[in-house]
């Protein structure tokens, strides 16, 4: 009897195009489109499957979760870092986590499709194109000279400071490890703080990998610190922000405005204030969304499954 397969949140359905040949005599799999709002659902839907594709962090997995789902072997998610999977209860209920690799260019390409669109004024200079609206309604923002401010200098990071040197922009850069070496091989000003860099930058942007230390380090004291003509920009994870003071911000237009495409819960609500907020440039957590990264992802898929039915797992997390 082959075992059963069960690709979460494959809204694209690249499941269809995928080669699964290497496992198709062991494996059926499944795809599920549609994103399961409740634990319940997602139980009675996967619990007979032995193994699992999670698609990055869009669906948790608490250790509640690993009590719920006692046929399961084997969890796949796409990348090297998913902080939604609870890796000490899936030790616990021995189930096997396995990642893939992928470019990082996808994310820091989608960083500046926002900053560009807030910016150049997009979405609402399109909108009013189409809907025959006025010809030329708003004033962009040039870049050249501004001060651009990452909070972390990773793969990410690196990419987005590379471009905006392209810009012709000031860019400096802070996180808790930054050394003087790693800003000088970019040629990127080391901010002195945290505070010094919201103080003086134009654009903020976040790259940093949400931990402990990160969660909620940009809050309302924060915020206060930025100029009422900034921007903020978060592709890497929303709870580095303190949602309900970001929201406050822009209602009372302390800031200019935040380009966005992670939220604290995804997909996001309907009645959710992001969907609203005039001075919000939000997308549906697209950065990773590509054909290169998802050329990468599921043939790893693939090879990973195929590694632990041979009693080899490879890329595992721990």
């Amino acid at each position: 009897m082959r075992m059963r397969c069960a690709v979460l949140d494959d809204y694209q359905n690249i499941t269809a195009t995928t080669d699964w040949s290497a496992i198709r005599d062991q494996v059926e799999v499944l795809s599920f489109q549609e994103h399961f709002a409740g634990m319940e659902t997602l139980v009675q839907s996967v619990g007979d499957c032995e193994i699992i594709v999670a698609m990055r962090e869009r669906t948790p997995f608490p250790a509640s979760l690993f009590a719920q789902l006692p046929r399961l072997k084997l969890l796949v998610t796409t990348g090297m870092r998913n902080a939604a999977i609870d890796l000490n209860a899936a030790a616990r209920h021995q189930v096997v986590v396995s990642g893939t690799t992928g470019s990082s260019y996808a994310t820091s390409e989608q960083t500046w499709a926002l900053i560009l669109g807030l910016t150049k004024h997009l979405v609402q200079e399109n909108q009013a194109l189409r809907t025959h609206g006025p010809w030329q309604s708003t004033v962009s923002i040039d870049l050249q000279g501004k001060t651009l401010g990452l909070l972390g200098l990773g793969r990410i990071g690196s990419q987005v400071a590379i471009v905006g040197k392209a810009f012709g922009m000031r860019v400096m850069a802070w996180s808790q490890n930054l050394t003087q070496e790693r800003t000088q091989v970019l040629g990127v000003e080391k901010a002195p703080s945290k505070e010094h860099l919201l103080r003086e930058s134009d654009i903020v942007s976040i790259h940093l990998v949400l931990s402990q230390r990160t969660q909620g380090l940009i809050g309302a004291h924060e915020l206060a610190l930025m100029r009422p003509s900034a921007f903020l920009i978060n592709t890497s994870r929303a709870a580095i922000v303190d949602q309900t003071a970001l929201k406050a911000a822009l209602a009372r237009h302390t800031i200019a405005g935040a380009g966005l495409d992670v939220f604290d819960v995804e997909p996001l609500s309907a009645d959710d204030e992001f969907r609203s907020l005039s001075n919000v440039l939000a997308t549906p957590h697209l950065g990773y969304v590509s054909q290169d990264t998802y050329h990468a992802w599921f043939p790893q898929i693939v090879e990973d499954i195929a590694a632990f039915l041979a009693g080899h797992p490879i890329r595992v997390l721990s």
